[in-house]
């Protein structure tokens, strides 16, 4: 009987297929675990991804409305960029709560770590909720046009309900959220 957590797939071969600043991407010739020849196109991310949630005294939540160009659609989530490697996660998101809402804060905690599509991408999210807010001008990067919006909590929760917010990460902050407070 064979461990199930061992690696069923062999790479024979890699190559690279493309490479920027933020990804690279290969292509493996694999043996699948069925024995059978295969190939894997796998995203490697030269950055982590770190989102937070604001969070007010009164519950209320502080999402950001963008057009997100990937998917040719707006989207509402929480603040969210990349890390590299030279930063941690707990600056990079301190960094990015202050250039997207102008935001800083007095308590942080990391909520979740997780993979964002593993099938395909070894990108790695650190997710977090940020409470004892401070506003402040923001100062979004170029590539970014925001709209900082105050949602009730009900409204937040509805929103993911009906499928207005569907970015993954601010669905898993959301998602800790809700349990956090059904556990008081």
């Amino acid at each position: 009987m064979s461990d199930h957590r061992e690696n069923p797939w062999r790479a024979v071969a890699t190559r690279p297929v493309y490479d920027n600043p933020w990804i690279r991407v290969r292509q493996d010739e694999v043996i699948r675990p069925d024995g059978l020849p295969g190939i894997y196109g796998v995203v490697e991310f030269k950055n982590r991804a770190v989102g937070v949630l604001p969070v007010e005294d009164d519950g209320s939540i502080w999402l950001v409305g963008q057009h997100r160009y990937p998917l040719d659609a707006y989207s509402w989530e929480m603040p969210e960029g990349g890390c590299p490697p030279e930063e941690s996660p707990d600056e990079a998101v301190l960094r990015e709560l202050k250039e997207e809402t102008g935001m800083t804060c007095d308590r942080l905690e990391l909520v979740a770590r997780c993979h964002l599509s593993n099938s395909v991408s070894d990108e790695e999210a650190f997710i977090y909720r940020a409470s004892g807010l401070t506003h402040g001008p923001s100062d979004p990067e170029g590539t970014e046009r925001l709209e900082v919006r105050r949602v009730p909590w009900a409204e937040a929760w509805r929103m993911l309900k009906d499928g207005e917010i569907t970015d993954a990460m601010s669905v898993v902050a959301i998602l800790h959220e809700a349990v956090r407070r059904l556990e008081g």
